[in-house]
Order: structure tokens, then C-alpha cells, then sequence
């Protein structure tokens, strides 16, 4: 090998695909790419560097979980959430996670309980600290659904939960709603500590109801600007 050669970077084709999705992804859910607006895949091709086909692909896998939408005589958008649309979502979310929380308490194992309160403790330091936290929210909901031992209620989370997403990040804008949704959390832990799987179940589904209302708070304000 040549010196030359040393520090010559290859660049994987699997590895730019999964740049150039998550760069329009965390777009999307930071509105740099506003609801309704087209995404022209030239002008995305020059803004992040990359082949259009990567583009493409990344589109592709943004359409399946519901954050852009491909519209015949128009192209590809960032998908727009209605108000209704929003609380149908959130209503469908609540019941979902309600039935995580009860069973979490039901069947999940002791290692599991402890990974629920890391996972909330992660959260609380990302809150001190005045960083991001709905990744360490994606890791609080992946544990409470893996000890449930619910596939089917995990598959049809799952599908949810990426048409949720920028409602999610949307929802942490409104006044107050971090704080407010680390104590949510917090109770939910509680109610997992004392056994009490009626109370983790309310738990849950206060924290969505909470976050839907901030959710739309956020979106009538956006609306109204």
C-alpha cells in the first residue's frame, strides 16, 4: 500500500443513503423544510452533494413513513398535518401506548425495568442540559414496548409513530411542554415501580393527550403566523 493510500476514505453507497435520509429527515422534523413545500430532487441534489439516485432512494423511504407525500402533476412535498388530522393521530396513540404501559407492567423483566428508568434518566440529563430529547424519548418508548412482549402492538406503533413525528417535534415548541413531559414520564416510571399496571396505563396515555394538545397549540400557532 502507498502512502498515498493511507488516508484515502472510501465512501460506502449504503452509508451516504443513510446520510442523505436522515439529513432530509431531521429537516423535515426541524420545519428547515416547511409543510407543503416541493422538494425538487435537482435542487436536493445540489444541496446535499450526492447522487440523485441517493436523493431518490431517500425519498422513497420518507414517503413510506409519511413525511413527504408524492403528488400526481406536482411532485414530491413535505406532507401537511391538519389540526384534525392531528388529533385523530394523537387519539390513536394515546390508546396504543396505554395498552404498552399496562402490559409493560404485566410481563416486562426486571432488566427491563431498569433500562425504562436509565432510558427516563437519559432524558432528564438532556433536559439539564438544555439539549434535544426526543431521540432519548425514541429509546424510553422502544424499551416500555419491548417489555410489553406485544409484536403486533410494537408493528402497529411503529407505523404510527413515523407519521407522528413531526407533530412530535412540533409538540416540545409549546410553552412549558419539556418540562412537562419529563414529569409525565416520570410517572409513568412510578406507577411501573409500584406494580401498577392500571396507573402506568393512565400514565401513558396522559403524556400523549398532553402532548397532542401541545402538539396543536404548536400548529394553530404555526397556521396563524
Amino acid at each position: 500500500m502507498t502512502r498515498a493510500n493511507v488516508l484515502r476514505i472510501e465512501r460506502s453507497p449504503a452509508l451516504i443513503r443513510s446520510q442523505v435520509l436522515e439529513t432530509l429527515r431531521q429537516a423535515i422534523l426541524d420545519r428547515r423544510l416547511a409543510p407543503g413545500q416541493r422538494l425538487i430532487e435537482r435542487e436536493l441534489v445540489e444541496l446535499t452533494g450526492v447522487s440523485r439516485t441517493s436523493v431518490r432512494e431517500a425519498l422513497r423511504e420518507l414517503a413510506a413513513e409519511g413525511l413527504v407525500t408524492a403528488i400526481p402533476n406536482k411532485g414530491t412535498v413535505v406532507t401537511s398535518v391538519s389540526a384534525e388530522e392531528a388529533r385523530q393521530l394523537y387519539e390513536v396513540r394515546s390508546a396504543l401506548e396505554a395498552l404498552a404501559g399496562r402490559l409493560f407492567v404485566e410481563h416486562a423483566s426486571p432488566a427491563q425495568r431498569k433500562a425504562l428508568a436509565r432510558a427516563l434518566e437519559r432524558v432528564e440529563k438532556l433536559v439539564a442540559k438544555g439539549q434535544p430529547i426526543l431521540a432519548a424519548k425514541d429509546v424510553f418508548y422502544d424499551v416500555l414496548f419491548d417489555g410489553g412482549g406485544n409484536e403486533a402492538l410494537k408493528s402497529v406503533a411503529g407505523s404510527l409513530h413515523a407519521r407522528v413525528s413531526v407533530l412530535r417535534s412540533l409538540s416540545m415548541t409549546a410553552p412549558g411542554r419539556l418540562a412537562h413531559s419529563v414529569e409525565e414520564l416520570r410517572a409513568i416510571v412510578a406507577a411501573v415501580d409500584a406494580g401498577d399496571a392500571e396507573a402506568a396505563a393512565a400514565a401513558c396515555a396522559r403524556h400523549v393527550e398532553e402532548a397532542g394538545r401541545a402538539g396543536q397549540f404548536a400548529l394553530s400557532q404555526q397556521d396563524g403566523a
